[in-house]
């Protein structure tokens, strides 16, 4: 006998899927209609090995973080760096003009119409992606995984790709110095983590999104101290940054979410666990009194800029964000034995 409540979950499944495949084609379209937002300034993209592991990114007055960025994801193994600049003036593009791995594009469009740069980027994956392991990351993100400091990323791919696993999630950890933020000395080059030395390891909240499958994290320090009162507002800290890309493929909010969103089930739903890594967040370096000042005013980060006011106002202010519960940083060792990151069956 047919179950009419089983014909009606199937038929919600498919329209579902007939509105997922929509919005992608819809953010593929948009990301061909912004590629005349971006110029290329030293496009080398004609070196990129077969095979080659990529990373996108965009970025605006990085100059500071470029050196230790760069350097850490070469020594991961990223074979070729492909950047949007979105305005800087402080030294960021000269720099990245005299790399010889990195591919450059400028725009002067706005970032927050442009999906936070998403649809530069998707524009650029879709050219030089197709068929490469891509890292897409922002320039304040360090990403780490398991045995990273002895297993390079094409052994991690390579691992991946056995099991036909076509993604890798990870979760953003904010770091942050004991005392105010400004207080602290960075010079470039040096390992971010050297002065932010301490992190959340328990606060944090974690849903499924029902419509695109992925993980909603929320917590760490930015919630407890800027989001006390209402920390549904609080910024998400999964994602999903690692992936062996297909010009077919969007995400849809930043590397929160992708689609399809099979790329999205990045966990376990059985209870076990699955490999992920960590993306060491470097925001709270001692720039970011002054560079909060200036986004507030530019009202580029958030689609509803005047809710994050108060957010902006906090750092400002030059907070101390750490508190009795915060962890020193010791290795993703240290990590994965807080549950933060876990190895999987990658032994």
């Amino acid at each position: 006998m047919v179950n009419p409540q089983d014909d009606t979950h199937r038929l919600s499944r498919l329209f579902m899927a007939y509105r997922l495949r929509w919005k992608r084609r819809r953010l593929l379209l948009r990301a061909w209609r912004k590629r005349r937002q971006i110029t290329a300034l030293c496009d080398r993209s004609d070196r990129i090995a077969p095979g080659a592991i990529l990373c996108f990114s965009t970025m605006r007055n990085e100059r500071l973080r470029l050196p230790y960025f760069l350097d850490h994801h070469r020594r991961l193994g990223v074979g070729h760096f492909l950047i949007v600049d979105n305005g800087s003036d402080d030294g960021t593009v000269e720099y990245l003009r005299d790399q010889p791995d990195v591919s450059l594009w400028q725009s002067g469009a706005s970032y927050r119409l442009s999906r936070f740069g998403v649809d530069w980027l998707t524009w650029l994956q879709m050219r030089h992606g197709h068929g490469h392991w891509c890292l897409t990351l922002d320039a304040d993100e360090l990403f780490i995984y398991p045995f990273h400091e002895t297993r390079p990323l094409a052994a991690l791919t390579d691992w991946l790709d056995d099991r036909q696993i076509g993604s890798m999630g990870a979760l953003m950890l904010d770091m942050y110095p004991n005392g105010a933020l400004a207080e602290a000395e960075y010079r470039p080059g040096q390992d971010p983590t050297e002065v932010l030395q301490w992190f959340d390891s328990g606060n944090y909240m974690i849903q499924r999104q029902p419509r695109l499958q992925n993980l909603w994290i929320q917590g760490g320090p930015r919630a407890r101290a800027f989001f006390a009162k209402e920390p549904r507002r609080a910024p998400t800290m999964g994602k999903v940054p690692l992936v062996k890309w297909n010009r077919r493929f969007a995400y849809v909010s930043s590397t929160h979410s992708i689609l399809p969103r099979r790329l999205n089930h990045v966990y376990d739903e059985a209870g076990g666990e699955k490999l992920c890594g960590v993306l060491l967040h470097t925001k709270f370096l001692p720039i970011i009194t002054a560079k909060s000042a200036e986004e507030k005013q530019r009202g580029e980060h958030f689609a509803n800029s005047e809710l994050y006011e108060t957010y902006y106002d906090g750092l400002i202010e030059n907070p101390d964000l750490w508190c009795s519960g915060s962890r020193r940083y010791r290795g993703w060792r240290h990590l994965e034995a807080l549950g933060l990151m876990s190895r999987g069956l990658w032994l």
